[in-house]
């Protein structure tokens, strides 16, 4: 599961679907199984940035501010998790999964949405001011306040539950910038990264000074497929349809799923 994590993060994200109801299909608590999760696929999500490294290059002089707020709002979520009490967790966390599933499910239906939502409001704008559209160098895009403020609200879930966090960004940046998902899939790998090592820092702070629990076996296993499969996935992924690889995380996640409650 870490290696198949590793692939599709590479290419629609949504990895961690496959990894964190297996996770808690084992008996593990929600709270161990997402500190676990993410820092085991924090090493997926390095692969995954070295598999898209030159695309990266380009766009990083760009992405300073989202860099900072996705820093700042993953610790928050990180820390959320932390302090959200195991009964909590037990309600929420098979939730977000359900919402994590929708949104892979549906995914190409609401960006869709978004974008067609978007050109007719910048259509609207043009035709009452009678402003011809202006010229915005690749990239700067990625500085807009209005584009970092929902980055940030996504980075603040994605600390705090790692699943699906691909899907959120991906669909921010497209609609935000108004480039194709191909164009904004490395920024959103490397932002991804981001968030899982924001986070990974912060629960392993807590497990050396507050002595909250991590499966450091279970995130060896992860770190080592992940990896593998991260560095895989950007070759993989351009040969594999996202339709079966979101038919995977779906099979796997609902039977996993079910398999909790059972």
């Amino acid at each position: 599961m870490g290696i198949l994590a590793g692939i599709i993060n590479s290419a629609v994200g949504s990895g961690s679907l496959l990894t964190l109801p297996v996770l808690l299909a084992l008996g593990i608590p929600p709270g161990v199984a997402v500190r676990t999760n993410t820092i085991g696929m924090m090493f997926a999500s390095f692969g995954t940035v070295y598999g898209f490294r030159r695309e990266i290059a380009r766009e990083l002089p760009y992405l300073a501010p989202m860099v900072i707020a996705t820093v700042l709002f993953s610790a928050i979520g990180s820390l959320l998790l932390l302090g959200a009490s195991a009964r909590a967790l037990d309600f929420v966390i098979p939730i977000l999964i359900v919402f994590a599933l929708i949104l892979v499910i549906f995914q190409p239906h609401i960006v869709r949405g978004l974008s067609q939502w978007k050109n007719r409001s910048s259509h609207s704008s043009r035709q009452n001011t009678n402003i011809p559209p202006l010229y915005e160098p690749i990239g700067t895009q990625y500085r807009k306040p209005a584009l970092i403020a929902p980055m940030g609200l996504a980075a603040m879930y994605g600390g705090f539950f790692t699943a699906a966090q691909g899907i959120i960004y991906m669909a921010i940046l497209g609609v935000g910038t108004g480039r194709s998902f191909k164009d904004v899939n490395p920024a959103k790998n490397l932002l991804s990264m981001i968030v899982n090592v924001t986070a990974a820092l912060v629960y392993f702070a807590a497990f050396v000074f507050f002595g909250a629990d991590v499966l450091w076996f279970g995130v060896l296993i992860l770190a080592i497929g992940g990896l593998a499969g991260g560095v895989l996935g950007a070759r993989i992924a351009k040969k594999v349809s996202n339709r079966v690889l979101k038919g995977v995380i779906v099979l796997v996640a609902v039977v996993a799923l079910v398999r909790q409650f059972i």
